[in-house]
């Protein structure tokens, strides 16, 4: 008998390739197959609705990761083994499935790849349908259609939920979201988008450093900060404050009504009196002239500037004249059932109170258009667009929520084509499948909720869940993991994980609160990053383990570079807990007592890693850890050992060994001083010629370049220059100096 990959319900059973998946299937649940062994999954209905929840069946006995909206603009991670684990919003749920259909044995260390598969939920967005996943205390798989639009009513969905299985977790990810990209036409895959050039250099963000308060003065003295340390920001984003904006509901002298700054709209699409001739400091004419200003005094490539989506949190002012043309009209946000079954939010209580001034749909380009080509004939370069989410609860009246934010999000990313030709476009507060799939050219988006300096127990989490949330964002968009600061005690955490995320390097000091140790271990002297590949992602292992709240699990992120991967390893244990999850123990100053950790790492936690090997490598790695400066020769099946306190990291670059000349056993590390020393890597090339045998590789940056190497080479050069090395032979390490401009230099290791 042929057992296929495609899902088929059998006796009230949902099965996937032999093995049941769901029981307890209902009748009215309909699934039509799709490509490659992929399916979808819908259900009828008796009743004409806007909102329909349909049972899937029972799931119980597989690990799970899934991802949710914890709240409207962000989701997070939850790990669990049963449906009743899975909660409201969830918006992708990867099962694993041992062969045996029982659970694993949760003491064993080593990977079990031989007998696994994987099966991936993906809920979707059908016509004017946005559908999510849910589970009951009954261990009952839900999902929940919504138009969210009254009047937009259906009895059936054939295509609300997307189901495929894979025996590589990070591969059936990926190939799901090209098929639904093909089939549903809304969406773009990474692959097929134009990507944003600020993401390879160095950036300072202004919005931790002066919140609404910042000003042109204020710019210029963390820009002159940066500079006299000798690590230049080469983009920045001024963030909020700098719009022309108005409070109806504060007056003047008055004290502040606790949610009124949220219903703060917009009256203009210039800049505010601050960034004029008029303002306080009177240190700049205009934001032409400002812009201008400091692009030639330090050296910026790209200012991008904040707005939100609907122009501002509270929209715009319908009384503002020089607004009127957009046709605003007040309008009261309508959560779903699902935002407010999970954790609510400030703002939304605030606008359901206050209103929102929204833009006509059929205005919204020529709102944008006029806005961005403002901004660039300014010298911008490019937005971040904030507030996204915002649009699910605005669609009443006006085609429902997936309808509305796809007008949008087109009318956006057709003036971002125009005004600002490399697609330099940030993403943020937009997580909700609405955004995801209706993203065609967006290129880069944010991953998780907001740096935190003052919370000490959401550091953690931040890693965790950007990490997490790149297995599906990371196949739409380049995954932007926010701002952190530098002189923060989780600066070198934040700055280990920002090296190996593959996003956006960019930091919130304040002005003169800098550690430049840190930075330089992230930024090259030409204010360009060493950045890796793809989105990190947690390492097959880590994918059904609790990083944050199992008091046992530390916490691995892969990479690639072009010769090379790069693993981190973080303990995020005790040190903060997931939000709607209940803690066993209380968290609160378990740094100080929580012992250390400790975890294996291998070559083989680099999903891919014989792509960039090539064909004649034998497996073994030179692994080399950033922090301890240990080099290891490590064959591919097997692993050294890791213990970390709370909060502490560690990086591992993990280089391919190839033989050379029958002889010679060679893998280049990197810059030794950077947290991704492969990133520096561009190129290798050997040669045999009458004087002997001579390996070279093309690398930038500059300071200490080290490699393994079996054999003591008797000359190094760079461009051609000999220059003086140092051999390890306990550990192969040989190393050098990288001196001068950062430029891409040729490094030839003679034997």
């Amino acid at each position: 008998m042929t057992i296929t990959a495609t899902p088929v319900v059998k006796d009230g059973c949902l099965m996937v390739r032999g093995k049941v998946v769901l029981t307890g299937v209902p009748p009215n649940v309909v699934i039509s197959p799709a490509t490659g062994g992929s399916a979808f999954i819908g259900a009828s209905s008796k009743n004409l609705s806007s909102y329909h929840v349909c049972s899937l069946g029972v799931l119980e006995g597989y690990k799970f990761v899934c991802l949710f909206i914890a709240k409207i603009w962000w989701m997070i991670p939850r790990l669990g083994k049963s449906g009743s684990e899975i909660p409201m919003e969830t918006q992708m749920l990867l099962l694993e499935v041992k062969e045996e259909s029982v659970p694993s044995d949760e003491a064993s260390i080593e990977p079990d790849t031989g007998n696994t598969f994987y099966i991936l939920l993906l809920p979707t967005l059908d016509g004017p349908f946005r559908t999510s996943l849910q589970g009951t205390s009954s261990n009952e798989l839900q999902f929940c259609i919504e138009s969210g639009d009254p009047n937009v009513q259906t009895s059936q969905v054939f295509e609300a939920v997307f189901m495929n299985s894979g025996d590589n977790p990070f591969e059936l990810i990926k190939d799901s979201i090209k098929i639904l990209e093909r089939h549903k036409g809304t969406f773009s895959h990474i692959e097929n988008k134009k990507i944003p050039a600020h993401l390879d250099w160095f950036g300072w963000c202004t919005w931790d450093a002066f919140y609404t308060k910042v000003n042109p003065k204020g710019i210029k003295e963390g820009l002159q900060s940066f500079q006299e340390g000798g690590c230049s920001p080469k983009f920045l984003i001024i963030d909020d404050g700098w719009q022309e904006t108005v409070n109806e509901f504060h007056k003047e002298g008055e004290p502040l009504i606790e949610g009124t700054q949220f219903a703060t709209r917009l009256v203009d699409i210039k800049e505010n009196s601050k960034f004029k001739a008029s303002g306080s400091d009177n240190s700049c004419v205009d934001l032409k002239e400002f812009i201008e200003t400091i692009k030639e005094k330090f050296g910026l490539k790209y200012v991008y500037m904040w707005h939100a989506l609907a122009g501002y949190w509270g929209g715009l002012l319908p009384s503002s004249e020089n607004l009127k043309k957009y046709n605003p009209k007040i309008a009261y946000p309508v959560q779903s059932l699902g935002n407010l079954g999970n954790i609510t939010d400030i703002v939304l209580d605030s606008l359901e109170k206050y209103g929102v001034g929204v833009i006509d749909p059929e205005k919204v380009y020529d709102f944008y258009n006029d806005q961005h080509s403002y901004l660039a004939s300014s010298g911008v370069d490019g937005v971040k667009v904030d507030v996204q989410n915002l649009m699910e609860t605005l669609g009443s009246g006006l085609g429902g929520r997936v309808s509305v934010t796809r007008q949008y999000q087109q009318a956006l990313e057709e003036s971002i084509s125009k005004n600002f030709t490399d697609n330099n476009l940030i993403a943020c507060m937009c997580h909700n499948t609405d955004s995801i799939y209706s993203s065609k050219k967006s290129a880069t988006a944010r991953a998780s909720e907001d740096f935190m300096p003052n919370e000490p127990t959401f550091q953690t989490l931040h890693i965790a869940s950007v990490a997490f949330n790149s297995l599906l964002l990371g196949e739409i968009v380049v995954p932007d993991w926010d701002t952190f600061h530098s002189n923060h005690s989780t600066a070198d955490f934040h700055g280990a994980a920002r090296a190996i995320g593959g996003c956006a390097v960019y930091v919130s000091d304040k002005p003169g609160e800098h550690d430049f140790e840190i930075l330089r271990k992230l930024v090259l002297p030409d204010g360009s990053i060493l950045r890796a590949k793809y989105a990190g992602r947690p390492t097959r292992d880590c994918l059904f383990q609790d990083p944050v709240m199992d008091g046992k699990s530390l916490f691995k992120i892969w990479n690639m570079n072009k010769l090379s991967g790069v693993v981190g390893v973080f303990n995020c244990q005790g040190a903060g807990s997931w939000l709607m999850k209940q803690v066993a123990q209380e968290v609160t100053n378990l740094t100080s007592t929580a012992k250390p950790l400790s975890a294996r790492i291998s070559p083989l936690d680099v999903e891919f890693l014989e792509e960039v090997a090539g064909g004649d490598w034998s497996g073994d790695c030179a692994l080399y850890a950033f922090n301890s400066g240990s080099l290891s020769n490590v064959p591919n099946k097997e692993s050294l050992e890791v213990s970390l306190d709370v909060l502490k990291c560690e990086i591992f670059t993990i280089s391919p060994i190839k033989v050379y000349n029958q002889n010679i056993h060679f893998a280049p590390i990197g810059l030794l001083d950077m947290y991704n020393s492969g990133g520096a890597i561009e190129s290798l090339n050997c040669s045999l010629d009458p004087k002997g045998y001579s390996i070279k590789i093309k690398a930038r940056g500059c300071g200490r370049f080290g490699a393994y190497s079996t054999t003591k080479p008797f000359c190094c050069k760079v461009d051609m220059k000999e220059e003086e090395f140092t051999y390890i032979s306990e550990d192969g390490l040989l190393t050098l100096e990288l001196e001068g401009e950062c430029s891409l230099k040729e490094i030839e290791v003679s034997y």
